[in-house]
């Protein structure tokens, strides 16, 4: 497996800092194998064996500590072994222990330990128990394999194919890191398919009260089939309603919750760029994984221009950008990007056929009044940059390292 060095650079300054390491991203992105390379590094600084517990809490090995009490028990006698020597506490998918938060905190304040946990729902902070560990705690989010990580593990598995095709397999297939040991794309798409329902049934039937799994599938596929299209709730109850589908607006919305807190779909919300304000209505729902919406969705129509922006989307999210949806009056700008005080506009398009579609791309970024870097991503060869606003090729994009990426990262 690859190094994911981007996410290890964010979590080298806190190893061995008196904080809980939180580790958020939906399943089967990775987190159990970042954990792992977290552990190698802490061994390599010369922790030894003994002072290390490790439990994945998705394994029935990990079973007789699946309560907040005997995870806490369990770890305070391997301290009491070790004579006050810090352990290192790596546990994974936290949130299968109820009340774990209470047995965390608890050894945070009793032994001295280093601890990093994941889970994969988006809700793990929240809610009245989350205050046990609050101010605690550094939260990473962790996402699929990018399109540079994709082209690195396929490298390293020899597969030999060339940038172009390895992006027509990523914006089909997706970036989570086990369907790249699969060749056949009928076995990935099987693989795809069992991942989805594993965090349908897992994830939200048991956890979001649904009472209706139908209708959570047709949900479910119907954001996943309009990425990048403005979301309306009574929009979609009426279509649901056409198709002899009865619900209302409360329902949707809370399954809408459900379905992001299993973090198969991520949230953007409109900012209205001359007001400088989130607006309440109208955000746009992307695709954790384009594998994974491609394998869910319901219609057979290739958006390659959605799938673009949604690639740009998650890339953006990568690199630690929060990402909201633009409105300048009457006209939309793709994606608003901010960090640490630093803001980007991109319009993402799948190509710049003609002028007509040359100037709906470039005009609105033309028409924002302050001097912050201004993009336009496609699938175009060559450098249409004009008027300060500046192109980049899509795949150029996504495997630009930081020096080249600019303003971008």
């Amino acid at each position: 497996m690859i190094i994911r060095n981007k996410y290890l650079q964010k979590i080298l300054p806190f190893i061995d800092k008196p904080v809980i390491k939180v580790i958020v991203g939906i399943r089967r992105c990775g987190k159990t194998v970042l954990l792992s390379q977290i552990k190698e590094l802490v061994q390599n600084s010369g922790v030894e064996a003994e002072r290390i517990v490790e439990l994945n809490f998705e394994s029935f090995a990990s079973e007789p500590f699946k309560t907040a009490k005997a995870l806490y028990d369990h770890i305070r006698q391997k301290s009491a072994k070790q004579n006050g020597k810090k352990l290192y506490l790596f546990l994974d998918e936290i949130q299968e222990v109820p009340q774990w938060q209470k047995a965390i905190d608890s050894l945070f304040v009793d032994i001295a330990c280093d601890i990093y946990i994941t889970g994969s729902n988006s809700n793990l902070l929240s809610g009245e128990l989350a205050t046990y560990i609050s101010g605690r705690y550094v939260h990473f989010d962790v996402y699929p394999f990018s399109f540079a990580e994709s082209v690195e593990y396929s490298a390293q598995l020899g597969r030999g194919k060339s940038t172009e095709e390895l992006f027509d397999e990523y914006l089909q297939l997706g970036g989570l890191p086990q369907r790249f040991l699969f060749e056949d794309k009928s076995a990935v798409r099987t693989y795809l398919s069992d991942i989805f329902d594993t965090v349908v049934i897992k994830d939200i039937l048991l956890r979001g009260k649904i009472e209706n799994p139908d209708l959570l599938r047709r949900l479910t596929a119907f954001l996943l089939d309009n990425v990048g299209n403005t979301f309306s709730a009574s929009s979609v109850r009426g279509k649901l309603a056409s198709e002899g589908v009865k619900t209302s607006v409360p329902t949707l919305m809370n399954y809408i919750a459900a379905i992001k807190n299993a973090m198969i779909i991520n949230a953007a919300p409109r900012y209205d760029i001359k007001g400088k304000a989130l607006l309440s209505t109208g955000e746009k729902y992307y695709a954790a994984d384009l594998g994974l919406r491609n394998i869910v969705k319901s219609s057979d129509m290739v958006d390659l221009s959605k799938l673009y922006e949604n690639a740009v989307f998650n890339e953006m999210l990568s690199r630690g950008w929060e990402v909201c949806v633009g409105k300048e009056g009457e006209r939309e700008v793709d994606l608003i990007c901010v960090k640490d005080g630093k803001k980007v506009y991109i319009q993402v398009t799948y190509l710049l056929a003609d002028k007509a579609v040359t100037e709906r791309e470039f005009r609105p970024l033309r028409e924002i009044d302050d001097n912050f870097p201004k993009y336009v991503i496609s699938g175009d060869r060559h450098d249409l940059s004009a008027g300060g606003i500046i192109h980049k090729n899509i795949i150029t994009f996504l495997t630009e390292d930081r020096a080249d990426a600019g303003a971008l990262w």
